[in-house]
């Protein structure tokens, strides 16, 4: 049986410099004429798709699921872009590179995503700080909108490509919020939290993480975290 853990992307193992803001911001004033639609917008642990709907909402601007789809296509474009110019705390998060280098040669663990981000952003941050290669498959923002629905889809998932995972509950989702922690529970899986985004390891214990870490900087914590 194999444990399958599921690693958020942003702001768990890896920041891109405000790259995804400047991106959205500049589609959406390409497309509706609207500077700064994302100013304020909580982006922490939300998906993609939630975060577009909050922007349209706020703008008062109703697009169908064709219009969504132009603007998250347009946005990849220019976050390709984007993200190749320096930004502030740009980069992998401590420890990441050796842990999953650790967890590429562990037995019976297998390493996988889910994050809010669409599946072509996310391919586009791990192949710029060249990590994708770690990620066996994963759940994303457009699969579905709703955070809280991501871990069976990541787990048929891993299963259609050879992955022996029982169920939900034998994935480990690690992530930076207590959106991250929401979306554990809601499958039965559990949750490992890391205080390297926007909440502070006494707020994510609040929460209810079944382990809360500093950073991903020591692997053995890491593996005592997941089970």
């Amino acid at each position: 049986m194999t444990r399958l853990l599921l690693f958020d992307i942003d702001g768990t193992l890896l920041l891109s410099g405000g790259a995804g803001t400047r991106a959205l911001n500049r589609t959406f004033e390409e497309l509706f004429g609207v500077e700064g639609a994302f100013a304020g917008i909580p982006v922490a642990g939300r998906t993609d798709p939630i975060i577009l709907d909050d922007a349209l909402e706020r703008a008062g601007i109703r697009a169908d699921a064709d219009g969504r789809a132009r603007f998250l296509a347009r946005y990849c474009q220019h976050f390709e872009r984007e993200i190749l110019l320096p930004g502030p705390r740009k980069g992998l998060m401590p420890g990441v590179r050796r842990l999953l280098d650790r967890l590429q040669h562990t037995p019976g663990v297998v390493c996988a995503l889910l994050t809010g981000n669409v599946a072509r952003a996310a391919r586009i941050k791990l192949e710029h700080f060249e990590v994708r290669r770690y990620f066996a498959c994963g759940a994303y923002g457009d699969d579905a909108p709703r955070r809280d629905d991501l871990v069976p889809i990541a787990v048929e998932r891993a299963r259609r490509i050879g992955i022996d995972v029982d169920s939900p509950g034998a994935a480990v989702v690690i992530g930076d919020t207590p959106l991250d922690l929401q979306c554990a529970r809601a499958a039965g899986a559990r949750a490992v939290c890391v205080a390297t985004g926007s909440f502070s390891t006494e707020e994510l214990r609040r929460a209810g993480a079944d382990a809360v870490l500093p950073d991903l900087a020591d692997p053995e914590c890491f593996l005592a975290a997941v089970g």
